[in-house]
């Protein structure tokens, strides 16, 4: 790929949207958090631990994945995860963030709410201050358990969404998408949009693209995550273009889980040509072997993307972010004088 190519969109401000905060831990840091917790761990070396990251599926990742959490015992714990994906989010040039979380991994746990939250704000704020990197949280409800679980969940974090609400804005749903399709949720996102929450939910990565007609017609999202399985469907796609609704998709997860089976046969660029608001993030990095960047590159050299696929790409993760106009206007702004100059 063209050197000016890659140095443009390593530096380029850009938004990521779609990121598992617990997806983020590094085996190195698995290992450190659970020695200082005194747990013992299944594998004998960090790369003893590396080396299981061979999925063949999504329930394949997400039996590892929360096993992996299960090394988060204190406030720290969350603090120094979150932390580490920050200073990464920069060196990325990310300027903005939302970020996923999945209380549920950690409450049937007995790990209570307030010292998960404790941690990750406490981390958000620091690079807030440090970085000028802004961001937002997203409470996410597992799928593969029931509504009655994720009700319970909503209520136990109402005080948060009053006392963090500058920071912890929406719901979404994940974890395992087959044979848990989006209705399956009706009453609590329709719970949760009355008290005015940002809706997100993933759909059509494993799943089928009626899952995806489903979270917009049923749960009323506003964004679709993943969502690539939209292009077995063209009615679906003239419908998500026409509308605009923003899609996070996230390339090299899609490869290492099976969804797609090469990167250069990955339907982004496809999604792209038929005016989608696409958007390129990590999902779980640590697992699927590339932060934001790592994924722009990938897919640009797999797909023969070009500058102004890059630029559109940055353009849609600010415009698709849930920031007001104003703050949306300052982003877009520092956008385009980057472009201007570089």
């Amino acid at each position: 790929m063209n050197p000016t190519l890659i140095k443009k969109i390593r530096d380029m401000p850009k938004a990521e949207l779609h990121l598992h905060i617990e997806g983020t831990l590094e085996p190195e840091l698995i290992f450190r958090l659970a020695e200082r917790n005194g747990l013992t761990l299944p594998y004998a070396s960090v790369d003893a631990l590396r080396h299981a990251y061979a999925f063949t599926d999504l329930q394949s990742f997400l039996d590892l994945y929360y096993a992996g959490a299960g090394v988060l015992q204190t406030e720290q714990d969350f603090y120094d995860m979150t932390w580490a994906y920050l200073a990464r989010a920069h060196a990325d040039h990310i300027v903005h963030t939302e970020i996923f979380f999945d209380p549920q991994t950690h409450t049937a746990r007995g790990i209570p709410l307030d010292l998960v939250l404790g941690g990750i704000e406490r981390a958000l704020a620091d690079a807030e201050r440090r970085y000028g990197l802004s961001s937002r949280l997203i409470l996410c409800f597992l799928r593969h358990l029931s509504e009655a679980d994720a009700i319970v969940t909503l209520e136990a974090a109402l005080p948060y969404f009053k006392s963090l609400s500058h920071r912890l804005i929406g719901v979404g749903l994940d974890s395992s998408e087959r044979d848990n399709p989006p209705a399956k949720f009706a009453r609590v996102f329709s719970q949760c949009r009355a008290l005015g929450l940002r809706l997100v939910a993933h759909a059509g990565e494993e799943g089928p693209p009626a899952y995806i007609s489903e979270a917009l017609d049923v749960l009323h999202v506003e964004r679709i995550d993943h969502g690539v399985r939209c292009v077995d469907d063209p009615a679906l796609m003239a419908r998500l273009a026409r509308e605009h609704t923003a899609l996070t998709v996230c390339p090299l997860s899609n490869v290492k889980l099976k969804v797609c089976d090469d990167l250069s046969r990955h339907p982004l660029r496809t999604m792209l040509d038929a005016g989608l608001a696409v958007t390129i993030n990590s999902d779980d990095p640590s697992y699927f072997g590339g932060y934001l960047n790592d994924n722009y590159l990938a897919t640009f050299d797999a797909l023969d993307l070009d500058e102004q696929d890059a630029y559109t790409l940055a353009r849609n993760s600010f415009e698709a972010a849930f920031l007001d106009d104003r703050q949306k206007r300052t982003l877009l702004g520092h956008l385009e004088r980057y472009w201007q100059t570089s």
